[in-house]
C-alpha cells in the first residue's frame, strides 16, 4: 500500500500557484524529503519538461517508490539516499532545490547541514525554495502555529518552528539571497533564496 498524507493533497494547489510562477524557465530540480512521493508525483506532471529528483532517507524510499510506478512519469527520478548531514551529497547538478514540512522536523545540527550542502549543490542563480510554518522576529505567527510547535517539542526535543531570521542567516552563509516570502494559506509560508555567489568550504 502506497503511504498517504493529507495534507500533500491540502497544500499542492497553494503550492503549485507560487512554482509556476517561480520555475518555468527552470530544467532540473532536487526535492528534499520527498516523505511519501505525492509532492513529486503531483508536481512531476505540472512540470513535464522539469526533471524533479526525489531524496530522502532510506526509510522512505518504498513508498517513494510505489507512487513514482504508479505515476509512470519519465521526468520524476527514483529517490536518492539523501541525509541532509552526511558528509559527501550526491553529484548532481540542479538549478533548484524544494523541500517541503522539513525544516521543523530536523535538528538544528540538520538545518545547519542542510542550507550549506544546498548552497554547495545550486548552480549560479539557482533557486532554494522552502515551504512551512515559520516564525518572525522569535514570535509564532499563530496560535495554531505555536501549539504546533509545542506538539513538536514534546514528539522531538531537538526539532521545532525555526525563525525566519535564523535561517536568512545560513543562507547567506551558503550563498544566497532571498528573493522572496510568500504567505500561503494555514500559517505556512514559501521562502525562496537565489544563489549569488559560490562560498568556500
Amino acid at each position: 500500500m502506497k503511504p498517504y498524507a493529507a495534507s500533500c493533497d491540502e497544500n499542492r494547489e497553494p503550492i503549485l500557484v507560487v512554482l509556476n510562477d517561480l520555475l518555468h524557465d527552470y530544467q532540473s530540480l532536487l526535492e528534499i524529503g520527498s516523505g511519501t512521493g505525492q509532492h513529486a508525483v503531483y508536481f512531476g506532471e505540472q512540470f513535464p519538461r522539469l526533471t524533479w529528483q526525489t531524496s530522502d532517507q532510506l526509510e522512505y524510499h518504498a513508498g517513494i517508490k510505489a507512487w513514482l510506478q504508479d505515476a509512470k512519469l519519465a521526468n520524476v527520478l527514483d529517490p536518492l539516499l539523501l541525509d541532509v548531514r552526511q558528509v559527501t551529497w550526491p553529484n548532481l547538478t540542479v538549478d533548484a532545490v524544494f523541500s517541503a514540512n522539513t525544516l521543523h522536523i530536523m535538528s538544528w545540527e540538520a538545518v545547519q547541514a542542510c542550507f550549506a550542502g544546498v548552497g554547495r549543490l545550486l548552480i549560479s542563480n539557482g533557486l532554494f525554495i522552502v515551504y512551512g510554518p515559520f516564525n518572525y522576529a522569535g514570535q509564532f505567527t499563530s496560535t495554531s502555529n505555536a501549539r504546533f510547535d509545542q506538539w513538536l517539542k514534546q514528539r522531538d526535543p531537538d526539532s521545532g518552528i525555526r525563525n525566519f531570521e535564523d535561517l536568512n542567516l545560513l543562507a547567506a552563509k551558503a550563498g544566497m539571497e532571498l528573493q522572496a516570502d510568500y504567505e500561503m494559506p494555514v500559517n505556512n509560508r514559501i521562502l525562496v533564496w537565489r544563489k549569488t555567489r559560490t562560498t568556500i568550504g
